[in-house]
């Protein structure tokens, strides 16, 4: 089994800072792409940012400049720093992952965190 947690989320200011945390568990040999994703009540989910293995990058035009996305394949963790948050950030973000186990690959779910910023 893989389990996917992320952590960080809460409320803020507008123009305000948070960064969020995945960690991947279980039956892992490695992670391909990692991505973040949220979603507003009443809207689809959307991209906000994905790395790649070997750290290539990139983000929703929304988020360019203010989001930065990074991850450490030594603790499977994958981050998101977000500055100058907007209330229009507001969202549930969801972490996801391509594991590659060693029979097989999955792509992996986070339960999510929610950010608010406030006004």
């Amino acid at each position: 089994q893989v389990q996917l947690v992320e952590s960080g989320g809460g409320l803020v200011q507008a123009g305000g800072s948070l960064r969020l945390s995945c960690a991947a568990s279980g039956s892992i040999s490695s992670i391909n792409q990692m991505a973040w994703y949220r979603q507003a009540p009443g809207r689809n989910r959307e991209l906000v940012a994905a790395i790649s293995s070997n750290n290539n990058t990139n983000y929703a035009n929304s988020v360019k400049g203010r989001f930065t996305i990074f991850r450490d394949n030594a603790k499977n963790t994958m981050y998101l720093q977000m500055n100058s948050l907007k209330p229009e950030d507001t969202a549930v973000y969801y972490c996801n992952a391509v594991i590659i186990r060693t029979w097989d690959h999955l792509t992996s779910w986070g339960q999510g965190t929610q950010v608010t910023v406030s006004s």
